[in-house]
């Protein structure tokens, strides 16, 4: 088995509404092979991957996917098993995936991810694993799962920064991961936040500084009359030893700007031990600063948005020992603990072995090697911080007001609107200041796990206080995203008009670019999952109006997570033969995901008068608008008579009817874009853009205005039925390049008064060649003179290919050779056509790059004009 490609999907795509992984593997002959009949195979794999005996499989029941193993079951399907159970064994909660022939040796294996690095590994460890089974050799498979290990600790989400997510999630607010580490987008656009683990986009940058610098943080405290321990920064033993001699021992060592506990030598008795304190911390950190030793016990408050939300004792790490086993030993047994990890990634962290441990237990006459007597219990370390063993304890009942009171007034004074804040006390139900307790520390980004997750005590949903705080009302960005064959760059430029005559700021992504409030910020073919990416993350955009194109959703899916509505303008041939995509069929698979990712209160807009979109119908769970040129169409009656709703057009006036109110919307003939109702596919399109705005909840009268004023030239609607009059020579730019799109272009131009029609044509090199003759017996059927051209990328074609074809299909409708020319050159054919034209002629070119015709259509305006003006001097 060897790995072609793997293709990575973050959001909802074809083969899943959650993120998942296409590998693309050749079986190299295996492909008839079932892994019974390979010796050995099954047997060694329960052995090394125990997991899959779980495994239920398709049959759904116990022991299932064994069962498949024992009647024969293939290599792909194999594979995909153990790709799911090897992210399992590594606490991964993945279930989904699926193996699938592409052709003859080739398959492709769906699987369910959360963490992507480690999940492409895991497919290339089960394609190894396989391989050695196959040949009947060893597998060092521990190393392998060793190796994942690693990566998935890289790449691993904390508890704290999920917990948040998780918050999020449930409230209905997309999570979007920033990077591969804890950086994340809530929500899209202008109510869109970003966190990285505990620190918000609102948390000030100077108030962290302040944080991360404990003697500056002890001085504003102090300013504040807050109670903070004595001490100060110490730069060399002789200084730390006179300071002793001023404020006496106990004392307390650790690093000026240092956290998670690391580095802190606490309770320090003599000069022995304060000594050998700072000879181990001057070895890994510039400042050092002494404090004098606090009594108490060791509390974590948490502040969010200046209010105390939890509470929690941190007891330090401990061994009770049974008399027969030595200190590092009993660690070693709490560290199999499943509830602890190497790093935050789980409740509770493994104690590490380190000088500072070594030191404490030293302090208490053992060694790591030393056998604890039974039932002694021996503290490990003289800190509680989770990241370094200990545990927590919730107390948050417990806290008396006047302790809630400094800690508020403490996280003010910082200026951190997410902080923890480090108390030593001896009972946390009175006032410190009457006990004798301190202010440690205030610390920026405080691990929440101890409140989310403590040992003992209350679970405090601290994460539920931060999402409440960076989305105080329940605000979301509308998302509009239209897919279809035909109209959708149209509509969506239609719809981003009416939410801009609404008042939105709205980011809209289109064939020809990404726009901001109006304003290009990047132009080309801008209709997939990054330029999508780019409007969700921009806080300028109030609204956003996203194209979205086949082939985005095939190679990447979905950028957004749910829709509040989408438009399908209706599914006719076009890209066939691409991508797998080889059927209406696919074609309609494809773009019904369009109409599955839409929010439960929201709409999709779909065209009653195509047969392929309403195929669709019974994959949409939400609610449906219709759009009809027929205000008897069965289907939109039968929609409107089960409560949705539905836009057709009577008697020359667009209206909408729900429930049985019928609101006239506007004339066709004032529809701009109709040019007085001659191009009807354009009416259609102002129709799905009414659902849309509907949809929405746009006011009819916002609505109206809109489509007044939204005119079909190249300022508002660039590419698609743009005219343009040379010395009374009309000539119209148009993108249509499918059947269906040439079908509606000259339908539509054929209602205008013209002597000659002339026709531009061309067609992308990736259409079947059965589509590309159909396209030339359509102009042959509609034309009076023809130009062949050929776009200059021509998609794998060789030069002159899809001419010829073009010319094949014109000739099969009987047309006059002599009125036919082959000029490959896009702009070349365009001269040549406008230079032979005669006054009363209409152009139609279907182009490829609009930019070049139109500085040559005016360039032949200028040219005429100068003309005109020195026939009148003369």
């Amino acid at each position: 088995m060897k790995i072609d490609d793997f293709r990575v999907f973050e959001g909802r795509n074809i083969f899943a509404h959650k993120k998942c992984i296409k590998m693309s593997v050749d079986l190299e002959g295996y492909s008839d092979t079932p892994t019974k009949d390979i010796s050995e195979f099954n047997k060694r794999l329960l052995e090394i991957v125990p997991e899959l005996n779980q495994h239920r499989c398709g049959i759904d029941e116990d022991h299932g996917f064994k069962k498949r193993l024992e009647e024969g079951t293939y290599l792909a399907h194999v594979c995909e098993h153990i790709i799911l159970a090897i992210q399992n064994s590594l606490g991964i909660d993945v279930c989904y995936g699926k193996a699938r022939e592409i052709s003859g040796e080739k398959y492709y294996i769906i699987y369910e991810y959360i963490y992507i690095n480690t999940a492409l590994e895991a497919g290339k460890t089960a394609v190894n694993l396989v391989n050695c089974l196959i040949k009947g050799s060893n597998y060092k498979f521990e190393e392998a799962v060793g190796k994942l290990k690693r990566i998935l600790r890289k790449e691993e989400i904390g508890p704290s920064t999920f917990s948040i997510i998780s918050e999020a999630k449930k409230r209905g607010i997309p999570v979007t991961r920033i990077g591969n580490n804890s950086v994340f987008q809530l929500g899209y656009g202008k109510h869109s936040k970003i966190i990285e683990a505990t620190i918000s986009g609102n948390t000030s940058a100077a108030a962290v500084d302040i944080a991360c610098d404990k003697i500056l943080t002890k001085e504003i405290l102090k300013n504040q009359c807050l109670p903070v321990a004595e001490g100060g920064k110490v730069d060399s033993l002789e200084e730390l030893l006179d300071f002793i001699d001023e404020i006496g021992y106990p004392i307390v060592l650790k690093p000026c700007y240092g956290n998670q506990g690391k580095g802190v030598f606490v309770n320090i008795r003599n000069k022995k031990e304060a000594v050998n304190a700072y000879k181990i911390l001057s070895e890994k950190f510039d400042n050092i600063m002494l404090e004098k030793n606090v009594e108490g016990r060791d509390f974590r408050i948490c502040v969010v948005n200046g209010k105390v939300v939890a509470a929690a004792e941190r007891i330090p790490p401990y061994v009770v020992g049974n008399g027969t086993k030595s200190i590092i030993q009993l660690i070693e047994d709490i560290n199999k603990d499943s509830m602890r990890g190497e790093g935050h990634e789980k409740p509770l962290t493994k104690i590490k072995i380190d000088d500072e441990l070594k030191a404490c237990i030293f302090k208490n006459n053992y060694k790591l090697n030393s056998i604890l007597p039974k039932g002694k219990k021996l503290a490990v370390r003289e800190n509680g911080n989770l990241s370094t063993g200990g545990t927590a304890v919730d107390c948050t009942d417990l806290i008396c007001k006047e302790n809630i009171d400094i800690c508020e007034r403490a996280a003010d004074a910082i200026g951190l609107d997410i902080c923890g804040i480090d108390i030593c006390c001896k009972d946390i139900s009175k006032p410190m200041v009457r006990t004798g307790g301190a202010i440690i520390e205030v610390n920026a980004a405080p691990g929440i796990r101890m409140h989310q997750y403590p040992n003992k005590g209350k679970d405090r949903n601290v994460a539920g206080s931060i999402v409440d705080m960076l989305f105080p009302v329940a605000e979301s960005m509308p998302i509009v995203s239209v897919t279809g064959t035909n109209g959708k760059t149209t509509t969506t430029r239609l719809i981003a008009h009416i939410l801009s005559r609404y008042g939105y700021k709205v980011g809209m992504t289109v064939t020809g670019g990404i726009y901001i409030d109006n304003k290009c910020i990047c132009r080309g073919d801008t209709t997939g999952y990054y330029s999508a990416k780019s409007i969700l993350s921009n806080k300028n955009v109030e609204a956003a109006v996203l194209e979205t194109a086949r082939g985005g959703i095939i190679k990447k899916g979905l950028a957004y997570d749910l829709a509040d509505v989408a438009v399908i303008t209706n599914i006719t041939e076009d890209h066939l033969g691409l991508d797998g995509i080889n059927t209406m069929e696919d074609l309609a698979y494809v773009k019904a995901l369009v109409g599955e990712a839409v929010a439960e209160r929201g709409y999709v807009v779909l065209n009653a008068d195509d047969l392929v979109s309403l195929s669709i119908i019974d994959r949409i769970k939400s609610s449906i608008i219709m759009f009809s040129k027929d205000k008897y169409n069965a289907t939109l009656r039968n929609n409107i008579n089960r409560g949705g709703c539905g836009i057709y057009v009577d008697d020359h006036i667009m209206y909408f009817e729900k429930q049985g109110t019928v609101v006239p919307i506007i004339k066709v003939e004032d529809i701009k874009i109709s040019l007085g109702g001659k191009l009807t596919y354009n009416i259609e399109n102002a129709m799905a853009a009414c659902g849309a705005a509907i949809g929405l909840n746009i006011a009819y009268s916002v609505i109206k205005d809109g489509l007044k004023s939204f005119y079909g030239d190249a300022s508002f609607n660039p590419g698609r039925f743009n005219i343009y009059n040379l010395k009374g020579v009309n000539v119209v730019l148009d993108y249509g390049h499918n059947i269906e799109g040439y079908k509606a272009v000259i339908k539509g131009a054929q209602k205008f008064n013209c002597k000659r029609m002339i026709g531009v044509i061309g067609v992308p090199g990736d259409r079947t060649d059965d589509s590309v003759e159909k396209i030339g017996q359509i102009a042959g059927s509609s034309f009076d003179y023809i130009y062949i051209k050929e776009d200059m990328d021509r998609r794998g074609r060789k030069p002159g290919e899809i001419a010829s074809i073009l010319k094949k299909g014109i000739m099969k409708t009987g047309f006059e050779p002599k009125r036919v020319e082959t000029i490959l050159d896009e702009k070349a054919a365009l001269e040549r056509a406008i230079d032979t034209a005669k006054r009363g002629d209409l152009i139609i070119i279907f182009f490829e790059k609009m930019e070049p015709l139109v500085k040559l259509i005016n360039r032949k305006s200028k040219e005429e004009n100068r003309k005109v003006g020195h026939v009148a001097m003369i």
